[in-house]
């Protein structure tokens, strides 16, 4: 049965905590399903990585609405998987669709990761699709995350690249927002979009950004590990960190217009004409293929392990 751990601890990532408890956090909560199949594309490169054998305790870092803790579960079905993350209004998701699937060995927590109370050893490996970059202090919480590891512990993450000027991501979302600024003026729908970023990620390859008011808190964080040496710096207290770049194809809708449709929910109360979602579509229509729309992304995959 899924156990419903409701504690918090002392958070030290505050911004992050109130954009991931509001408006944010609600939408991904809502449209988890967009979200997770955007994010899908790298679980394979994750879980590959992460060798997660039957009676593995497993922590779920920045879990969102828990679809890689449930797979996580899924891979150990002796052991135990935790999630553990930040926002309130995905967690509550992560539990109902849980408890949805039927999976029992899964447990989930709210806090924040820097700083929660995690039990000393208490996990062999440590996952995370998006979630460690919104830290404040990332060798603080890569400290905590290696306490809760046993010696020899396991941790594997995605972390996004940045996408330059001539990347597919890039090209698709200024064309987006070039289109939408000939029609009106004023909220920036793409502000703050990268490769894999939220709590789970919350973090989506191309994912719709924050709105104006959290965008230089959600764009900071998630270039945060965008370079190697940032996170090799991260990870000074693990051994055998090895980063690796892995290429993906974000799934944004199953049509442009689905794709639109889905970018323009981050700010329903915004009235875009008919027309103008026409032309916006066109914007996808590059990438359309029998699979849905796939913008093209880059990741990093990063392994480490906690020494003995």
């Amino acid at each position: 049965m899924t156990t419903h751990t409701g504690r918090d601890t002392a958070s030290a990532n505050s911004a992050q905590s109130a954009i991931w408890n509001g408006a944010v956090g609600r939408h991904w909560a809502e449209h988890h399903t967009r979200y997770d199949a955007m994010l899908a594309g790298v679980n394979d490169a994750l879980f590959q990585a992460a060798a997660i054998t039957d009676c593995d305790r497993v922590l779920d870092i920045g879990c969102g609405t828990g679809a890689t803790t449930r797979e996580a579960a899924r891979r150990t079905p002796n052991g135990h998987a935790v999630g553990v993350d930040i926002s309130a209004p995905l967690l509550a998701r992560a539990r109902s669709a849980t408890d949805a699937e039927g999976v029992r060995n899964v447990s989930y927590e709210l806090g924040d990761a820097q700083t929660h109370a995690f039990p000393k050893a208490g996990y062999d490996v440590a996952v995370s699709r998006g979630g460690v970059m919104f830290f404040a202090d990332h060798r603080a919480a890569f400290t905590n995350v290696a306490r809760a590891l046993r010696p020899g512990g396991r941790l594997a993450f995605i972390c996004p690249q940045t996408p330059g000027p001539d990347s597919h991501e890039a090209r698709v979302m200024t064309l987006f927002q070039s289109l939408l600024d000939e029609e009106t003026e004023g909220t920036d729908l793409t502000r703050g979009t990268a490769t894999t970023g939220t709590t789970d990620g919350t973090n989506a390859p191309g994912a719709p950004r924050a709105p104006r008011s959290d965008a230089s808190n959600a764009r900071g964080a998630m270039t945060s590990l965008a370079e190697p040496v940032a996170i090799r710096r991260a990870l000074a207290g693990f051994s055998s960190v090895r980063t690796a770049a892995v290429r993906i194809a974000a799934h944004w809708g199953k049509d442009p217009a689905a794709a639109v449709e889905f970018v323009l929910s981050r700010t329903p109360d915004r009235a875009v004409p008919g027309a103008t979602r026409d032309r916006l579509a066109r914007a996808f229509e590059p990438y359309a293929s029998p699979s849905g729309i796939r913008v093209p992304a880059s990741v990093w995959l990063v392994t480490a392990v906690r020494p003995h």
